[in-house]
């Protein structure tokens, strides 16, 4: 019986998950005729600098988002329970609405002709720089830094929080040497979620990039597009090697307690 009720979840994971990696695989290591060659693993190092940037542009933003969801998934753990789930859900909102629309309304803000430009009487160009691929990819990904944080703060016995105030720990002492050390596994969720998909993003790049740049998932969108499907396919390899490697030390450093674990 668990066999016959596994099934649909098996021929799903074999035609979404495994079939696509096996064709990835495939167009990776052929040429344009069907046949076998390393041209296109050898063709990588020519978009090394794009991968870098790629990686500087994740990293800052994987960064900042840390930086601004700790505080933010402490503040929420520790109110009380109905305000709670206000903060979840104000944080939630803007995820009910698509990325592309979303990408769009912070170019409307950003534009030379924006609302920020509008209101502060400027004509900043924000907007086809680093900085604002950046914004977009903070303001998009933040939740993913919140949410597992806030899971693992909640989580923590409250007797810790006493004892470490009886043992004469203040509230700073206590976040650094008691909060945030139990609360690891969820950093390092939320660092792994917002890191594999600011690393690949292509849109927001796109639109916020103004095209004075590009990254890595712009670069595989082009490929696929122009037709050059083996050295995508290639690059995309890449990319699957690094989120695999992401999640193997998300895997080894989280605790699956504290759900930050994914598999």
């Amino acid at each position: 019986m668990q066999s016959i009720a596994a099934a649909p979840h098996i021929f799903w994971a074999i035609l979404f998950i495994i079939l696509p990696l096996i064709i990835v695989v495939f167009y990776a290591f052929t040429d344009a005729n069907g046949k076998f060659s390393f041209s296109n693993i050898a063709s990588l190092p020519s978009y090394a600098s794009i991968f870098l940037l790629s990686l500087e542009l994740s990293v800052i933003a994987t960064a900042i988002c840390l930086l601004l969801g700790y505080p933010l998934a402490y503040i929420i753990a520790k109110s009380n329970p109905r305000n709670q789930k206000i903060f979840i859900m104000l944080l939630m909102l803007p995820m009910w609405t698509n990325l592309l629309i979303r990408t769009y309304s912070i170019m409307a803000i950003l534009d030379n002709g924006g609302i920020l430009n509008t209101l502060l009487n400027t004509s900043m160009h924000i907007v086809g720089t680093k900085g604002a691929v950046i914004f977009g990819m903070v303001y998009d990904f933040l939740p993913y830094m919140v949410l597992p944080i806030y899971t693992c703060i909640s989580k923590i016995d409250k007797n810790m929080w006493e004892a470490a105030s009886d043992l004469g720990c203040n509230t700073f002492t206590t976040l650094t040497k008691v909060i945030i050390p139990l609360s690891r596994s969820g950093i390092i969720s939320g660092v792994t979620m917002v890191l594999v998909p600011s690393i690949s993003t292509f849109y927001i790049s796109q639109k916020l990039g103004g095209g004075t740049f590009e990254l890595i998932g712009d670069t595989i969108e082009r490929q696929f597009v122009t037709g050059a499907l083996n050295v995508g396919a290639a690059i995309s390899l890449v990319m699957m090697v690094l989120i695999i490697i992401s999640l193997t030390v998300m895997n080894k450093f989280g605790d699956p307690d504290d759900g930050g674990i994914i598999v």
